[in-house]
């Protein structure tokens, strides 16, 4: 079986090394950069499974890596953040990342995390996915690909699990709880604000239902609905 291969950017070297061994005596197979442009550079270079980015790194930050590699690319994506950078931590989930963790960070969760984030990007360990169509949205199983009006649409792995679980629970509130669980792989903090940028990330995407409002619906205190749109489109 072959090893995840992971793109690991942190201009902090000693610590970059350590979480390199970490990953390595855990199945990873972990590359190295110290700065943004080394990280795009290597992205652009060679094929991986994963990108880990810190935020905080000399000239280029990792936001402005993953700002530009999302041009591009749907590549798996953690953000490392300083501790208490909530700001830092949603634009990254606006800009895509699919998730993020603190720094200092615990090597193991982020090993957890990372093995999260690719069964999400290939679809390992869910529910069998059949084809899902709401509308004008339609959710293709096999290519794991999503069109609004005939109209391709480019989804991160979370983003891709989200609309999953809201078609098929369309025209039922799915608690925020439900959804980080089920789509993060973890239970939702107190402060914890992802599952509502990934909600406003995927609203934006798919644009307005037939009748010009959103198709998915906020719930206030209790989560997120997909309405049914019917068979419009």
């Amino acid at each position: 079986m072959s090893r995840n291969r992971i793109l690991l950017a942190d201009d902090d070297v000693e610590l970059a090394q350590l979480l390199r061994d970490f990953l390595a005596r855990e199945g990873f197979e972990v590359t190295l950069a110290h700065s943004a442009d080394e990280a795009l550079a290597a992205a652009r270079a060679d094929t991986f499974d994963a990108l880990v980015l810190d935020v905080m790194m000399p000239g280029r930050s990792g936001l402005d890596a993953l700002r530009e590699l999302r041009r591009e690319s749907a590549v798996p994506v953690l953000m490392l953040t300083a501790l208490g950078e909530d700001i830092d931590r949603i634009l990254g989930l606006e800009l895509g990342a699919d998730d993020y963790i603190p720094k200092p960070c615990n090597p193991r969760e982020l090993a957890a995390r990372l093995r999260a984030v690719l069964r999400r990007a290939r679809g390992e360990g869910a529910e069998v996915l059949t084809d899902l169509r709401n509308g004008p949205i339609c959710l293709r199983a096999a290519s794991r690909s999503v069109s609004v009006d005939g109209r391709a649409i480019a989804l991160t792995a979370t983003e891709f699990d989200l609309l999953v679980l809201l078609l098929r629970e369309a025209g039922r509130v799915v608690s925020k709880e439900r959804i980080s669980q089920s789509v993060l792989g973890r239970a939702l903090g107190p402060f914890d604000r992802s599952i509502d940028v990934h909600v406003s990330n995927l609203r934006r995407k798919l644009g307005d239902a037939p009748d010009g409002s959103s198709p998915i619906t906020t719930i206030h205190r209790s989560g997120y609905l997909m309405r049914k749109l019917g068979d419009e489109a």
